[in-house]
């Protein structure tokens, strides 16, 4: 065993800067024979503004079969209201750290204390292949830094051997049975063991099938290596799209139905201008770039790169909350701004984001009509807005809105009249006892229905014109214990524009 210590210079902070990355002394090994192991620990201390990625060069000599990194950071007790230590990890090969990240072979952010490599294997969050010689990086995510320092440990271990075979991977097919142009349910933000979930494929598979989805993404943080493992959980009634959450530290994107094997760079700030690069990289790869929980509260979850790239955003994220309420209003607020201008808008979606018991997968579900169950259909359908979302598969919604002559149009799209036409907004509900239904517009909340019945089913109808009311989209809350603000939504719709664009 070797040690190596290393301390970074407070200077070398100041040059930098906070969103860059700093590279520090390394580690080497001899060549061995095969079945040894060699071992090298590395200690170093991270003081508060460390740059947003440390990393730790390995050299790796020939005939290596595997390599093995365990780390372990202190923890100090910190005044009430500090952030504490927390240290993520992952890490590159022999390709190196450039971003774009040409030699990504695997993160697991703070969820695991230890991963190795082979060509046949590796820890999920982590690409197998071979070792292969040359100056592989660990990459220290320092997501923040106690007042007193954060104090880390690596441990190295490689094993000599000749390699394993390398296995092709398999990916799920982009096409599943499907009931032809349908309303298909969905979960697009899901969390596996392969980052930091606690869920198999297979469990979160069977729980979307109990859900009543048709569709579903995968979405681990700042990984692709899950991508191989769901080929096995689809099947003629479940899609399964492969995707990544980008998990920055100015905020967390899902891509959407990306190639299989397509990773998406996360190592960036909004100042740093890079955002753009890696929105065209899902887009080209296939998918729909989705800010994630736009108005979160967490450390580096509040998006901070405009809506500008986006293809759709979340609204929705798991278990309704005021963040959520605050989405939801930015969102609307984007709406009025591209009515009034006659630009694109912008498509909401609801996700569950599901890691572990209890969450529940499939809550919310966002429910999507389109002309199969595919791939390309689906985020068809999303990019459109031709779609709702719902707490569960209970709640069922149609929305239409009617002009005189007959003329109509459903969520997503736009009913072309003139401004003094009448328009008639009807919304049918079912599987929503007790809860409220409201008629939203680009000048606010116009209508407030009666509770649907404990039944659960219903109809309501508002009439209008496109003067009164550029847009209309449907909420369904549920009752609220007190107050003046609403209860917490059971489902809400995509808008149905009214009258016609001018684009003068």
């Amino acid at each position: 065993m070797c040690d190596d210590e290393h301390h970074i210079a407070r200077r070398a902070l100041v040059v930098t800067g906070a969103a860059a990355a700093l590279t520090l002394g390394g580690v080497s090994f001899a060549a061995a024979a095969d079945g040894d192991q060699e071992t090298r620990t590395i200690r170093g201390t991270l003081p508060t503004g460390s740059p947003d990625f440390v990393y730790v060069p390995v050299e790796v000599p020939s005939g290596v079969r595997e390599i093995r990194v365990s780390y372990t950071y202190d923890r100090p007790a910190v005044p009430t209201g500090t952030a504490g230590n927390a240290l993520d990890i992952g890490i590159f090969d022999q390709r190196g750290t450039e971003l774009g990240g040409k030699g990504f072979r695997g993160w697991s952010g703070g969820a695991r204390t230890e991963f190795f490599l082979r060509a046949d294997d590796a820890t999920p969050g982590y690409i197998p292949g071979p070792v292969r010689e040359g100056t592989w990086n660990i990459a220290l995510g320092p997501y923040t830094v106690a007042p007193q320092g954060l104090s880390y440990e690596i441990t190295v271990t490689l094993t000599y051997g000749e390699p394993g075979t390398v296995v092709k991977p398999v990916y799920p097919p982009e096409r599943a049975k499907g009931r032809g142009r349908a309303w298909y349910r969905g979960d697009c933000h899901l969390h596996s063991w392969y980052s930091d979930g606690r869920r198999t494929p297979a469990e979160i598979a069977a729980l979307a099938r109990a859900a009543g989805l048709d569709f579903i993404n995968t979405s681990e943080h700042n990984t692709h290596a899950a991508h191989p493992h769901w080929a096995t959980e689809a099947g003629d009634d479940l899609l399964i799209m492969l995707g990544e959450e980008v998990t920055t530290r100015n905020g967390h994107v899902v891509a959407l139905g990306t190639d299989p094997g397509t990773f998406v760079d996360w190592r960036y700030r909004a100042r740093d201008h890079r955002f753009g690069r890696f929105a065209r990289r899902i887009r080209k790869a296939g998918g729909l770039v989705v800010p994630a929980h736009p108005h979160a509260t967490c450390i580096g979850c509040a998006w901070k790169f405009g809506f500008g790239e986006a293809d759709a955003v979340e609204v929705w994220n798991g278990p309704y909350t005021p963040d959520d309420e605050v989405a939801l209003a930015a969102w609307d607020g984007m709406l009025v701004a591209s009515a009034r201008e006659g630009r694109d808008w912008l498509a909401a979606m609801g996700s569950s984001d599901a890691h572990r018991d209890p969450d529940v997968v499939g809550s919310p579900q966002t429910v999507v009509l389109a002309d199969d169950l595919s791939r390309e259909a689906i985020q068809e359908g999303i990019r459109a807005g031709r779609s709702y979302v719902a707490e569960s598969k209970n709640v069922s919604l149609s929305l239409t809105a009617t002009g005189g002559k007959g003329e109509h149009a459903g969520i997503g799209g736009r009913l072309a009249a003139a401004p003094d036409t009448p328009v008639t907004v009807r919304l049918e509900v079912s599987g929503a006892p007790r809860c409220t239904v409201r008629f939203v517009t680009d000048q606010g909340v116009l209508f407030t229905g009666a509770p649907v019945p404990v039944a659960g089913s219903g109809v309501f109808e508002w009439r209008t014109t496109p003067a009164n009311a550029a847009y209309v989209r449907a909420e369904l809350r549920h009752e609220t214990a007190a107050g003046p603000l609403p209860g917490a939504l059971a489902a809400f719709t995509n808008p149905i524009f009214l009258g016609r664009v001018d684009r003068t």
